[in-house]
């Protein structure tokens, strides 16, 4: 009986943990004197070597102090496209480098904070696998790094799956329609197309398509300097770097982003009101560069 009641103390005091837990957007990996072209072929090499995919990379806001590499693997992305609900932006990680005063600083978008926030519900029946995708990837860049440490604010693990930055803000579930198509082949054709002219000063960083599933995720860079990431990302903070590229998801014949004023406050959560009055056309900016590319 004691042993019982014991376990069950136990049981409810890890509970409190799980639920109340803090999670940040971003792990620091560590710092690097190396260039930031040496860092980046290091990190590739690194989740190569262990399994990962690399799908691409980009200097953000054009800037050679700036780069991400996304990534992927077999295991995350089987499981997230499962996920009716565009699920499949969870299978898309990055790494972030940001040279300052000499020294590359290393991070990369945290899983259990995105997973848990893009996959809702869904999170805890593919946890298992989750968890392991963390663990090899600190494995990973553990060679390049040993710092490990969260940054860029804090939300509660439990809160993840229905956050939003403010009341009348827009959650996950409230996504912007881009375009609408004959097919699901029609529409990344004609989004291949308008990504390789460059439209409406855009990049394709990374594509990941998921033909059986009529499924794809682009990545794309912002280019404008007026309206884009040399616009916005200044503001907000460079140390996030790795909150980039934008996505467009293809789902069936239609193609949908996440609200600006979603998926900025997620990556940026301690941003203040002030600050994010600064970039107060952002979220319409992106909208618009994206609507053009679905054109």
């Amino acid at each position: 009986m004691k042993n019982y009641i014991l376990g069950l103390i136990a049981l409810v005091i890890f509970g409190s943990f799980a639920f109340g837990q803090d999670l940040s957007p971003f792990i620091k990996v560590g710092k690097s004197t190396k260039s930031i072209e040496s860092v980046a072929s290091e990190v590739k090499n690194a989740l190569k070597t262990n399994g990962f995919e690399i799908l691409g990379s980009y200097n953000p806001s054009g800037k050679s102090s700036l780069k991400v590499i996304a990534f992927t693997n077999y295991a995350l992305k089987s499981k997230v496209v499962k996920v009716a609900d565009r699920g499949a932006l969870a299978s898309v990680l990055k790494v972030g480098l940001e040279k300052i005063d000499g020294q590359v600083h290393i991070s990369y978008t945290n899983p259990d904070y995105l997973l848990r926030a893009y996959l809702m519900e869904n999170y805890e029946t593919y946890k298992t696998t989750f968890v392991k995708f963390s663990k090899d990837l600190k494995s990973a860049l553990s060679g390049i790094g040993d710092e490990f440490t969260p940054f860029g604010g804090t939300v509660k693990a439990e809160k993840l799956k229905k956050y939003h930055y403010k009341i009348m803000m827009p959650y996950f579930t409230d996504p912007v329609s881009l375009q609408e198509y004959d097919s699901f082949e029609t529409g990344v054709i004609k989004i291949q197309n308008n990504l390789s002219a460059k439209k409406a000063n855009t990049k394709m960083v990374y594509k990941l398509i998921f033909p059986d599933k009529k499924v794809a995720v682009f990545g794309v860079g912002l280019d404008n300097k007026q309206e884009g990431e040399a616009h916005f990302l200044p503001k907000i903070g460079e140390a996030h770097v790795a909150a980039l590229p934008y996505e467009i998801i293809l789902q069936g014949n239609k193609a949908t982003m996440l609200h600006g004023k979603y998926r900025i406050a997620l990556h940026w959560p301690d941003l203040t009101m002030g600050t994010f009055m600064k970039i107060m056309s952002t979220p319409g900016d992106i909208e618009d560069a994206l609507e053009a590319v679905c054109e």
